[in-house]
């Protein structure tokens, strides 16, 4: 173990094996350390935050502050990381709220470019990739496999499947169906349009299952499927009674999923606790409104 004396390290911190804390980092009373975490200089970790074994985190990370949600009172909340994250500079990961089920869960082996903000509540899988300053609201869901373009946001409450690809600068309001690549097409507007095919290759997928996978796909969103006039809800019903393979089902039933909650997905807001309403909180300014005596 090998903690910088510029480190502050507050009573409390259990810290694991081999852990390497640098110059001016702060480290709260009720943070993990697995064994072999980095902390490089001037990062931040703070409240009940677990970090698993083989972490990294570099300069001006901040880890574990208070989420940015109003309904947060200052409850014991849990912010839980798993095995071998990579934490670039400036990421910022908030804990759960009381509202939102307490914690917001990272998995293992994903890499956080540089500004990735992951707000409260979120639950992120395993192998994704980050890339700089991609924004996630609260309640987050985000499967295995997800690798995103830089600049891209994600909508509050919103699901994205598994082995999908964001492209970069693509505002993501409602769920991302899995192995699908999600482009803002127009604008900021995200559209699907293929099959992650090079992502599914690289991660071990034969050629027979993409094959599989993009013919769903012209079966659901092709301009021929389309021109029939039926409803993309028929055009899964008729794949899944056709006995597809496991991942085309699967893709299927998130549709599924997704399509009985609105027109714009967000499977996961239909069981938010709290009511939707308008908000009545002002700040509270310390300084005169220009003008006034």
């Amino acid at each position: 173990m090998s903690i910088h004396p510029t480190a502050i390290v507050e009573p409390g911190a259990q810290v694991g094996a081999d852990v390497q804390i640098g110059p001016y980092s702060v480290i709260g009373k009720r943070v993990v350390l697995g064994d072999g975490c980095r902390i490089h200089h001037h990062a931040t970790l703070a409240g009940n935050t677990r970090l698993g074994p083989g972490c990294e985190v570099y300069p001006y990370a901040a880890l574990g502050l208070p989420p940015q949600d109003l309904k947060w009172g200052g409850e014991d909340t849990v912010l839980e990381i798993g095995a071998r994250n990579l934490f670039r500079e400036q990421t910022t990961i908030h804990p759960g709220t009381g509202n939102g089920g307490g914690i917001t869960r990272i998995g293992a082996d994903n890499f956080f470019m540089i500004g990735v903000h992951v707000a409260h509540d979120c639950r992120i899988g395993n192998h994704c990739i980050f890339a700089n300053y991609v924004q996630f609201g609260g309640h987050v869901h985000v499967e295995d496999y997800v690798n995103m373009g830089g600049l891209s946001a994600v909508h509050h409450f919103v699901t994205i499947g598994r082995y999908a690809f964001i492209g970069g600068m693509t505002r993501v309001s409602a769920d991302v169906p899995p192995y699908l690549v999600v482009v803002a097409a127009r604008g900021t507007r995200s559209e699907v349009r293929m099959v992650n095919g090079v992502g599914l290759q690289r991660h071990g997928f034969d050629q027979e299952v993409i094959g599989e996978l993009k013919s769903a796909y012209m079966k659901l969103y092709g301009r021929r499927a389309r021109s029939d006039g039926s409803t993309l809800r028929d055009r899964v019903m008729v794949l899944l009674n056709a006995s597809p393979n496991e991942h085309v089902e699967y893709l299927c039933q998130s549709l599924l999923r997704s399509f009985a909650h609105g027109r714009h997905g967000r499977y996961l807001e239909s069981l938010r606790r709290d009511p939707v309403h308008r908000a009545t909180w002002r700040p509270q300014l310390d300084f005169k409104e220009a003008g006034t005596p």
